[in-house]
């Protein structure tokens, strides 16, 4: 396989989650963190998840990334059932949870072992594509513990991308940043989106980077973890999250975020 080839597209991946109910039982009560969640995402859209803490929307995150199973319904990807991880879908967690033993280019090169069918220059040149992408082609030989959590963040986002999976999952992978880093990285995931269109599904609590980030916002509310409404991001990109428009979109969100009662959500219809 040439890097080439590697570096295509993929065929067209839909995500479908239907009907999915997942409950957690502790030492007094049972908690129902998911209650028959249904919902679509397309070949290349970008779709941020956004409610409340203990809402479910990093528990649905999981579901799909084949971490966790449901106690009902069913997640298909590509028409296929999930039923564990799979290279198809790649995970970036708030924690970098990078290998601090192996510089920048060894932990991109560490994800690629998930992609089969590359010679050894063929995977030097792939990890050297996706730093250049991140902007760390620089850095290829640096020590993970020289780097800023941004530039941590970065390696891990070069490392996930690497095996060109179709789909990337991120839980609130900027939450431990400090706000000017933040504001960076919008800019650098705006133009990684554009230059490779991969279907992202993104939790994220903070209202105004949902907006910033996402096509579509999908609003969570709590006890029990139900899809309450949708909002359609109607922006050109690059987005500035600091535009007065995108300032229009977050407080609509916000104003429903506050505007429910636990219990009041309902399934948004397809």
């Amino acid at each position: 396989m040439s890097v080439g080839q590697h570096l295509e597209n993929m065929p067209p991946e839909r995500l479908e989650v239907d009907k999915v109910s997942k409950s957690f039982a502790t030492k007094h009560r049972t908690v129902l963190a998911l209650d028959s969640i249904s919902l679509k995402i397309s070949e290349g859209e970008f779709v941020c998840l956004v409610g409340q803490s203990g809402c479910g929307k990093s528990t649905l995150l999981n579901i799909i990334a084949g971490l966790e199973h449901p106690d009902s319904g069913r997640v298909l990807a590509n028409g296929e059932p999930v039923t564990g991880p799979g290279r198809d879908r790649m995970v970036l967690f708030q924690e970098h949870a990078l290998f601090p033993w192996l510089d920048v280019m060894g932990n991109v090169l560490f994800g690629l072992k998930l992609k089969p069918g590359l010679t050894d220059k063929e995977r030097l040149e792939v990890a050297a594509y996706y730093l250049k992408l991140v902007g760390l082609e620089k850095l290829h030989h640096s020590n993970i513990h020289e780097l800023s959590g941004g530039m941590k963040q970065r390696v891990a986002l070069a490392r996930a991308l690497a095996p060109n999976p179709r789909v990337l999952l991120m839980d609130e992978p900027f939450a431990a940043l400090d706000a000017l880093t933040r504001e960076q990285l919008y800019g650098d995931i705006q133009k990684i989106w554009e230059a490779r269109r991969k279907t992202i599904l993104f939790v994220t609590h903070n209202v105004r980077e949902a907006a910033c980030l996402g096509d579509r916002v999908i609003l969570f509310s709590p006890n029990p973890g139900r899809i309450r409404q949708e909002f359609l991001i109607k922006l050109p990109r690059p987005r500035d999250i600091n535009s007065v428009e995108l300032a229009h979109y977050s407080s609509e969100i916000t104003a429903a975020l506050k505007g429910f009662t636990p219990g009041e959500g309902r399934e948004a219809s397809e």
